[in-house]
């Protein structure tokens, strides 16, 4: 692709999100997220690959969709209540519609179903913004809608997609797929305490984003797609690949790492809100997402798969690792001593 459109379509993206997270209209908030939606559209569908225009008809439906019942949500609450305020919806219908157009934008259960294929089709980078970047915009807007929401619909959408999203992650070989649904479940995370203590979610969202960027640099450095690849891709870089298994630990909210502070405090929160029993539930389908977490690792530190495979050992590189990737990795791993000040900043 060009380098002065990639150029074109980053300032986009950057001007996008920074419109709808300082919007206070509901009109300029849904002119940010079209923005962000049109220039991703070019991005997922660079390669030409009839999958990949299958991934950018699909995002392109989904987001349409998601952004006309936004509007639609603020147009009825504007009915009612005669202003256009972000801040100020309150009307039940309204906050109902929104939740289900946000959550079609983030990939919440129940409308999760295009965001793993439309990660499938997608480059590692663009995998990497959808993931990350484009899910920032509407959950700004739900950090500030957050105490008009109802919080047993959130509750009910955050259990399913920690279910759904750890339960259809076991039996995929495709890593862009995997990755998909570990989002979904993250996301179920961020949606239980939204309404609780909006500060966490946005916190969780740091530290997701922060891991999962590692995670696919770290891929697209050794150019891995599948488990398959995934297990001989260990001599090409053994020492990136040592630092993807820690990565993917700390995905899975494994202690002494940085991903288990987030699910700690999530779960303190809720034990405060008398909600013992989301808590534990929650907890418990993080299980399924720890499978494939381990699953995952497994793969990439293993030195030769069990069975005969037709992929050859790679050969080792001594390509220069990006330094971006070694910081990442780092704060990925080891942020947990520092909580109390993180905490603090949140």
């Amino acid at each position: 692709m060009n380098p002065q459109a990639k150029l074109i379509f980053a300032i986009s993206l950057i001007m996008g999100t920074t419109i709808t997270m300082s919007s206070n209209h509901w009109v300029l908030a849904w002119t940010g997220l079209e923005i962000n939606t049109l220039a991703i559209l070019p991005l997922i569908s660079k390669s030409h690959h009839p999958r990949a225009i299958e991934a950018a008809t699909k995002y392109f439906l989904t987001q349409a969709a998601a952004s006309a019942l936004v509007l639609f949500s603020s147009m009825t609450n504007a009915w009612h209540t005669g202003q256009w305020d972000i801040t100020q919806l309150t009307h039940p219908t309204s906050c109902l519609l929104l939740t289900a157009a946000i959550s079609m934008k983030l990939g919440l259960v129940p409308f999760h179903f295009w965001f793993p294929e439309v990660l499938q089709g997608s480059p590692l980078i663009t995998g990497l913004l959808l993931s990350t970047v484009m899910k920032l915009p509407p959950l700004s807007l739900l950090y500030m809608t957050s105490p008009s929401l109802n919080p047993t619909v959130l509750t009910a959408m955050a259990i399913l997609s920690a279910a759904l999203g750890g339960w259809m992650g076991l039996n995929q070989t495709q890593i862009r797929k995997i990755m998909a649904f570990s989002s979904i479940s993250h996301l179920g995370w961020m949606a239980i305490i939204l309404t609780y203590d909006p500060k966490l979610t946005l916190l969780n969202f740091c530290l997701y984003s922060l891991m999962t960027a590692t995670v696919f640099l770290t891929l697209n450095t050794t150019k891995v797609l599948k488990l398959p690849s995934l297990m001989t891709a260990w001599t090409k870089i053994p020492a990136l690949n040592a630092m993807l298994l820690l990565t993917l630990l700390s995905l899975a909210g494994l202690p002494p790492l940085t991903g288990f502070f987030p699910k700690w405090l999530i779960i303190q929160e809720l034990t405060k809100q008398d909600m013992a029993p989301a808590a534990t539930m929650i907890a418990l389908l993080s299980l399924l997402s720890l499978f494939f977490y381990l699953r995952l690792a497994y793969c990439t530190t293993i030195t030769l798969p069990p069975h005969t495979t037709n992929h050859m050992k790679q050969w080792h590189t001594n390509k220069p690792t990006n330094p971006m990737i070694a910081i990442l990795t780092t704060l990925s791993i080891t942020l947990l001593p520092i909580a109390p000040m993180i905490r603090t900043l949140f």
